[in-house]
């Protein structure tokens, strides 16, 4: 499974919003750029798949899922965002705390490319890959996201705390 990071978060109350992944975005990842189409998500979505939120990629740190209804995703012409539904659990209000302060302000997520899924091409001296259709497994808030333009916010008695 691969996996991709992007900043910013927000919450309101104990519900967190933001973008997982953003459109036409340029990743830089070292050996390639990375940049993900419109609709990549739309085969996942429509998938009726368990897809769910983690803290930081950790399979025991679950935040939602689609199946429960705690984690909703949607693809808009921006990217794919989220709405999430904090547990009441230690990492759930730890998540939470640490959103509202601005230490974790960014997502990711992981996924398999399908198949044909990727198209690659070498623009000045560099590889891109451009994701077209990918297996999306999860989504996750993160203090180290690899895509600059993700979002995540938290919200609180109508107190919004802005993308850093």
């Amino acid at each position: 499974m691969e996996i991709r990071s992007i900043g910013g978060v927000q919450a309101q109350g104990r519900k967190v919003t933001g973008y997982a992944a953003v459109f036409n975005a340029d990743a830089d990842l070292g050996e390639f750029v990375e940049r993900i189409q419109p609709g990549a998500f739309t085969r996942s979505l429509t998938s009726r798949r368990n897809i769910r939120a983690l803290y930081d990629h950790q399979t025991g740190a679950v935040l939602g899922t689609t199946n429960a209804g705690t984690l909703e995703l949607r693809e808009d012409a921006k990217g794919l965002t989220f709405t999430l539904e904090l547990p009441d659990t230690t990492t759930g209000r730890d998540v939470a705390e640490l959103v509202k302060r601005g230490d974790v302000a960014g997502c990711s997520f992981g996924f398999r490319v399908a198949p044909k899924g990727d198209k690659w091409e070498q623009s000045n001296g560099k590889a891109v890959r451009t994701l077209l259709d990918v297996d999306l497994a999860e989504v996750t808030l993160t203090a180290d996201p690899a895509y600059a333009n993700t979002e995540v916010a938290l919200r609180s008695m109508g107190f919004a705390v802005a993308p850093r």
